[in-house]
């Protein structure tokens, strides 16, 4: 299993998952890169995504939904703010609407996805910082943590491929 560590900070309103995989940090790099890739892994296995828009560049907005098992979809947005390939990007999180636009006063994560090279492969560190502890909070009772292990343990078998 690719995660080995999830740490949560109330006080300072993150949490961070650590997550190893056997493949050089540009490989692990494409996934996130490539939005038909990325869409094998961003969501547990039973709530696949479909990014309508994708690209990590500095200013771009991202828009997927994922589809639940009943066939219902939840969307979502990633506003892009800094890329330093293949090793780091920054990114605003958030909930979208049907018509994938941000839903006001759902919670927000600043987040951070940074790569290194580790021994045997790529150490990836995944931090989310909220605006508030209540965001926090509210994502956590969301079942982030479980779905964002779930979601990360997948790319293993996408690496494997």
């Amino acid at each position: 299993m690719p995660v080995t560590d999830i740490s949560k900070d109330l006080d300072q309103r993150t949490i961070v998952i650590t997550a190893e995989f056997a493949a050089p940090v540009e490989r692990v790099w494409q996934i996130y890169a490539d939005a038909r890739q990325l869409e094998r892994i961003w969501g547990p296995p039973t709530y696949p995504a479909t990014f309508v828009d994708h690209e990590l560049a500095p200013g771009a907005t991202s828009r997927y939904y994922m589809t639940g098992p009943d066939g219902s979809k939840s969307g979502g947005w990633w506003r892009i703010v800094s890329v330093d390939a293949p090793r780091s990007f920054t990114f605003d999180d958030g909930f979208a609407d049907a018509d994938l636009n941000p839903v006001d006063g759902m919670p927000v994560s600043h987040s951070v996805y940074a790569f290194a090279p580790s021994e045997g492969g790529t150490r990836a560190t995944f931090t989310s910082v909220y605006d508030s502890v209540e965001s926090l909070q509210q994502v956590l009772d969301m079942g982030v943590e479980e779905g964002a292990t779930l979601a990360i343990n997948q790319i293993d078998d996408l690496l494997a491929a």
